[in-house]
């Protein structure tokens, strides 16, 4: 199995004392500043374009069924089945992106993405074809973060998570927008005029149809940026391929983790964080429309104030928090929950907005040094891809069970204002929690 005593072989110490964060420098590759920097600013180039295609993508597989006329149940199914693959492979992805150069990593994920894309193309049930694309996915996130640690030394790893947050957030609102744009006939009528290609039969004899193959394009393009990330040699290859051998090694990665305090703190809170971020998106549509009387299409906006305080927060958290004090954000998180309390007491939009992008402002404030933490830890542990599978593991479960309890409490008839108080009291209290637990951890 992957051990901590691999790294102690080479000369570091990946240290349970709560106080060490330190990296040794054996292991690191002969890689000089400037190609560093390069690396990384391909790979931010390579992860905005996915991460767009992917947030545009389900727009289109959403008007896909609808022009199938799928029952409305499918919706949120089709994200559940996204998520799934990150839960039920994270035992081999992690093995996968540790095993080969991560940009090639990358690059396979995306041409996976790529056949999901052409299956809803052919006709396959969008279901299963969102399935292949969430694949895609689970496999390339413990490359693209896990990279971070090979490309760039400790000290700069919070400035990159807040890069890649940033970006991400960037794509998630600019991503909502071409997905709308793409699937509405106002929007794909030019864009399918002036290619030419408005006669061409099945492809793209329909709007959602021709977004999905416009997106297909943006995730080949995202394929050849992969191509010119530095092929950074992995050092973590797992000693077996059999299944039952990487399902024991990501159960003792799962556990080596947790049992790691400064591990277990950020992996708690990063967990809670996509958790409690997943269910808050519906949450506010659902407030939006009882507290300020939005439609779902201005309620839908109000989640993006949300993305773009997100990435405000992650630029200040860059900037401003060191790695060894990253455990100090944590009482970030308290206010956070506070903040969303105070939601039941907003009923003007001028309010509302600077509200929940104070909100977004204090999640990301507080999830970026939780993010360069979980990384580093992990690196040092296991191997930065194992480590970010078993994360992905962790934060995906604990989106389908916040999302579950969610369900149930408006299956329940408890009232928006109800259910708002119920969500801002448990992430404060949990974030309260943790802080007790862990606050000195970097003292």
């Amino acid at each position: 199995m992957v051990s901590a005593g691999r790294v102690l072989a080479c000369g570091e110490d990946p240290g349970t004392t709560q106080g060490d964060v330190s990296v040794g420098r054996c292991g690191r590759r002969n890689t000089s500043e400037s190609s560093m920097n390069r690396g990384f600013h391909i790979l931010l180039v390579a992860q905005f374009l996915s991460a767009l295609a992917d947030n545009a993508l389900l727009f289109a597989a959403i008007a896909l069924l609808a022009q199938l006329s799928a029952p409305p149940w499918q919706i949120p199914v089709l994200q559940q089945f996204f998520v799934f693959s990150y839960i039920l492979l994270a035992p081999f992805v992690g093995a996968f992106a540790d095993s080969l150069p991560k940009g090639r990593v990358m690059f396979i994920s995306n041409a996976v993405k790529i056949v999901g894309c052409t299956l809803m193309l052919v006709g396959v049930h969008p279901l299963a074809a969102y399935a292949v694309v969430g694949l895609g996915a689970a496999m390339y996130s413990p490359a693209k973060y896990g990279i971070l640690t090979e490309l760039l030394p400790p000290r700069l790893l919070v400035l990159a998570n807040g890069w890649m947050e940033g970006l991400t957030v960037a794509a998630i609102v600019l991503g909502a927008i071409l997905g709308g744009a793409l699937v509405s006939d106002r929007g794909a009528t030019p864009l399918h005029s002036l290619l030419g290609v408005s006669g061409i039969d099945p492809f793209f004899d329909s709007a959602p149809k021709f977004a999905i193959a416009i997106l297909l394009c943006i995730y080949a393009l995202a394929s050849v940026v992969n191509l010119y990330i530095p092929a950074v040699p992995a050092d973590r290859k797992p000693a077996s391929a059999r299944p039952l051998y990487l399902v024991r090694e990501f159960r003792h990665c799962f556990r080596l983790l947790w049992r790691d305090p400064l591990g277990q703190v950020s992996l708690a809170v990063t967990t809670l964080f996509w958790g409690a971020g997943a269910t808050l998106r519906l949450i506010i549509i659902a407030w939006a429309s009882v507290a300020l009387g939005f439609s779902l299409e201005e309620s839908a906006r109000l989640t993006a104030v949300v993305a773009v305080g997100i990435a405000v927060g992650a630029a200040v958290a860059a900037k401003t928090v060191e790695l060894e004090h990253s455990v100090r954000v944590l009482p970030v998180g308290i206010a956070m929950g506070l903040a969303v309390i105070a939601m039941t007491f907003v009923e003007q939009t001028w309010v509302a907005v600077p509200l929940l992008a104070l909100i977004g402002a204090l999640g990301g404030y507080f999830v970026v040094p939780m993010n360069a933490l979980l990384q580093h830890r992990g690196h040092l542990l296991m191997g930065a891809g194992h480590s970010i599978a078993v994360q992905n593991f962790n934060e995906n479960l604990s989106i389908i069970v916040m999302l579950g309890a969610y369900a149930l409490m408006i299956r329940a008839e408890l009232s928006v204002y109800t259910v708002v108080i119920l969500f801002g009291v448990f992430v404060a209290t949990t974030m309260g929690f943790i802080w007790r637990k862990h606050g000195h951890d970097q003292d």
